[in-house]
């Protein structure tokens, strides 16, 4: 099985904390749209025979585009590439642009939105264009038109936010009995406006012990109302983790189709130019506008740690050489003496409640350095 990812990276503005390649030129949307089938076209034999169990639209905002440019899109891909039938098929929207007319003929049966929080405060001081009640009008759209998958993304970690208040957005979030939950402490990303005001003392980061008190309290408060802890910043109901998702972290190929889209086929990485109009010019050319490497055993290794680590089943340590699982049980001894890594089934390392709030130090304590 594969993954198909498709990158729109329209937005009508741009949130402050946001770093991924986006852009605001809402009249090139058709013109990216017949790029983007012609790099299907382009690609069609990148997966041989490998079928496509995920695809995910991504962004940016792909709820910018029309129902009929998605639509056109999914059908383009289903047409050359193997889609199954029951392929899991994500959309990612904001609250406000779910409507009727977006979801009346969209194929798709499963939809993630960004909701961030359920404060209108908040949400202004980011940016987002939607409110807060917004987020429970479009899960009862969703509703109505037979989704059964729902996502939403929150964010914990605001300037000046309380536990309290935190635990108030995660009441409000289990209030509309979505299948699955995303949460994210918000990053101070370099060249962003967020990181400028940081900069300039104009908001002061949560001190790590709240954000590690909020943390804990998003995952205990999930578990409790049924919900299982899968990845670091991913809940879901049984039977409804993200399967597409899943995909990265477990080392399943997927293709990364339009600007600045990553692709991976077990033993390269390829991405595409991170710029609108240099991916648009290729493409007419009838070329992908793309760099790649191929994965050396350093990389491959420390890539799976990384991932792998992330999730609640843990890293397989069958996948090594037996040089690799000597060295990484070497790194490791020091987390599974003080309990923040356990050794399950003998072959097994996962990490523990106390070294999930840690895990990028516990990570990059197992990765090995270039030779």
């Amino acid at each position: 099985m594969a993954g198909l990812y498709i990158h729109i990276p329209f937005c009508r503005s741009r949130c402050i904390y946001c770093a991924f390649f986006s852009t605001t030129r809402l009249e090139r949307r058709q013109h990216y749209v017949d790029a983007l089938c012609r790099e299907m076209e382009l690609r069609a034999h990148d997966l041989g025979d490998c079928s496509v169990d995920t695809v995910y639209i991504g962004g940016g905002t792909p709820s910018m585009l029309t129902a009929a440019q998605l639509a056109t899109l999914l059908q383009h891909a289903f047409s050359h590439f193997q889609v199954s039938p029951h392929a899991e098929i994500t959309l990612e929207c904001n609250p406000d642009d779910v409507t009727d007319d977006l979801l009346a003929t969209l194929p798709v049966n499963r939809v993630s939105m960004g909701a961030q929080t359920f404060s209108d405060e908040r949400l202004r001081f980011l940016r987002r264009r939607h409110s807060a009640v917004q987020v429970g009008q479009a899960v009862s759209c969703l509703r109505r038109h037979g989704i059964g998958n729902i996502s939403i993304d929150l964010m914990y970690g605001f300037p000046g936010e309380t536990l309290a208040q935190w635990q108030t957005d995660i009441e409000a979030a289990l209030a509309l009995q979505v299948e699955h939950l995303s949460a994210y402490a918000l990053s101070y990303e370099e060249g962003t406006p967020l990181h400028a005001m940081l900069q300039q003392g104009r908001v002061e980061e949560l001190s790590d012990d709240l954000q590690r008190d909020m943390y804990y309290a998003l995952k205990d408060r999930l578990e409790t109302a049924g919900y299982e802890h899968y990845e670091l910043s991913n809940f879901a109901r049984p039977g409804f983790s993200s399967r597409h998702n899943s995909g990265y972290w477990d080392g399943t190929p997927y293709i990364g189709l339009g600007a600045g889209a990553h692709s991976y086929d077990g033993t390269r990485r390829q991405w595409n130019v991170a710029d609108l109009d240099a991916y648009l010019g290729a493409i007419a050319e009838g070329r992908v506008p793309a760099e790649g490497e191929q994965l050396d055993d350093i990389t491959r290794y420390n890539e799976q740690v990384m991932t792998r680590l992330r999730t609640r089943r843990g890293f397989p340590l069958q996948l090594l050489s037996a040089a690799e699982r000597s060295y990484c049980l070497r790194q490791a001894r020091r987390y599974l003496d003080c309990g923040w890594l356990v050794l399950q089934g003998a072959d097994t390392l996962v990490l523990a409640r106390q070294g999930l709030f840690v895990s990028d130090m516990v990570m990059s304590d197992l990765m090995m350095l270039p030779t």
